[in-house]
């Protein structure tokens, strides 16, 4: 985006200018989201209410998307209770001085969010310094469109903000290893294969958030 303002416009002081002007309507998109975000607790409270109501977040109801947010709860249910963080992490993480936010895009329905949801939580709980803030993305399209994956509003997406708000990093919307493993099977086969949906959930269920980890220790340790 910034390149195409600048080959756009072809003056530097020009390009500064609306360079600014995005920055803030950036900022203020974020505070504006941040009124409306909830903790991750009130986010898996709300999740569990719509598996009693066979519902999902979102705007589009259906049946399908229920179930996956039926799934998905057990998911998060799952990891928040068997979830391990290694003792080096979490002293490397813990040592953190700086304040850190963690606005999370989510919806019910999504899987690759059920798998990593409870990992940000749990680096978030490590650090007195740290807070994790959850949006439901239909509800903040703004916020989705500012921080696109490849022109995707890919879920989950994790925006860093240090102690001012501004963002310091993103993160989404799969552990390192599960988007490469995601890139090389569309480059092979063009899109995604009900088998790779269910080998990719393997992948997850092995990997019990360790990679989520390390990415997000490369954002948030410095």
């Amino acid at each position: 985006m910034l390149s195409m303002l600048l080959n756009g416009n072809g003056e530097g002081s020009t390009f500064e200018l609306n360079f600014a002007d995005m920055s803030n309507d950036i900022q203020q998109i974020i505070n504006h989201s941040l009124t409306k975000a909830t903790d991750y607790s009130t986010y898996r409270e709300q999740v569990a209410e719509l598996v009693t109501q066979g519902k999902n977040t979102g705007p589009e109801q259906t049946e399908a998307l229920a179930e996956y947010t039926k799934l998905n709860d057990r998911r998060m249910k799952r990891l928040d209770k068997t979830l391990k963080i290694s003792e080096a992490d979490e002293n490397e993480l813990k040592a953190q001085a700086n304040r850190r936010t963690f606005l999370v895009l989510t919806e019910s329905w999504c899987g690759d969010a059920a798998q990593t949801m409870p990992v940000i939580n749990k680096v978030a709980d490590l650090n007195p310094n740290f807070e994790m803030k959850v949006v439901l993305r239909d509800e903040n399209l703004d916020l989705m469109d500012a921080f696109l994956s490849n022109g995707a509003r890919a879920i989950p997406k994790m925006i860093v903000l240090d102690e001012d708000q501004n963002v310091i990093g993103e993160w989404g919307s799969r552990p390192s290893t599960a988007t490469k493993m995601v890139e090389d099977y569309k480059a092979a086969h063009g899109g995604l294969s009900p088998e790779f949906k269910q080998e990719l959930q393997l992948w997850y269920n092995k990997d019990k958030g360790q990679t989520t980890v390390t990415d997000l220790k490369s954002l948030i340790v410095g």
